[in-house]
């Protein structure tokens, strides 16, 4: 991998500072708990530091990976969905776009769910990974007439239960958000939840359809890919 991340100046260890941030993001920890855990290992270190290198590397491992991912990504189906999400007292929509095996492709935050919005994610989509052969969404009216003004409304497949898919992609976030007791603002919950479903990606292998043999050599290998993205 080239554009290595740099630690310059950081007395702990790179391998200290990945292990804290996968912990953190992968699971539904808050940083006093990944404090705990490393205290358990040997490794003293508070929990402030673990916020700063979350918010200092966090978005350079998401966006290695991202970017590794996005040479290897079929455009065969794409769901979309949205979520509310509450920060301080008011509604803001969470939108997500995942593929057919589940991995989140892009995630973005907005106070209105109108056909502007719909078409400003759809097009970033576009930009970003090319043009999908089918599209899954709730019946939403927005994503009709985004789609519509893009010539691609013959893509959209509105089924009843066939975006079951897109919306238990929700859950992994949910629980972190219960962990994180919410959000500040909604630049940081764009930020998390970008960090989050690239990272998140990395290390899902679906256990539930493998194998014990086959997730435990997946697991080794993303671990070892990890490694290797992280790496100073």
């Amino acid at each position: 991998m080239t554009d290595k991340i740099s630690y310059k100046y950081f007395k702990t260890s790179p391998e200290i500072v990945q292990l804290a941030v996968m912990y953190y993001v992968c699971y539904p920890l808050s940083y006093r708990q990944v404090e705990d855990i490393l205290s358990e290992r040997g490794i003293d270190i508070c929990h402030e530091s673990i916020r700063f290198w979350v918010n200092r590397f966090g978005g350079a491992f998401a966006k290695k990976i991202g970017k590794k991912r996005r040479c290897n990504h079929s455009n065969w189906r794409w769901h979309l969905d949205e979520v509310f999400v509450k920060i301080n007292g008011e509604k803001f929509l969470l939108w997500r776009a995942i593929d057919h095996e589940g991995e989140v492709l892009e995630v973005f935050v907005s106070k209105k769910r109108c056909k502007r919005t719909a078409l400003k994610f759809i097009k970033k989509l576009m930009k970003k990974y090319g043009n999908p052969r089918e599209v899954v969404t709730d019946k939403l009216a927005s994503y009709g007439a985004a789609l519509n003004v893009l010539g691609a409304k013959h893509l959209q497949n509105t089924t009843q239960y066939h975006n079951n898919r897109c919306e238990n992609s929700h859950l992994p976030f949910r629980r972190r958000e219960s962990a994180m007791q919410k959000f500040r603002s909604p630049a940081t919950l764009q930020r998390f939840a970008a960090i989050h479903g690239l990272i998140y990606n990395h290390f899902n292998h679906e256990r539930h359809l493998e194998t014990r043999r086959a997730y435990k050599q997946k697991r080794a290998a993303a671990l070892t890919e990890w490694r290797d993205i992280c790496a100073a």
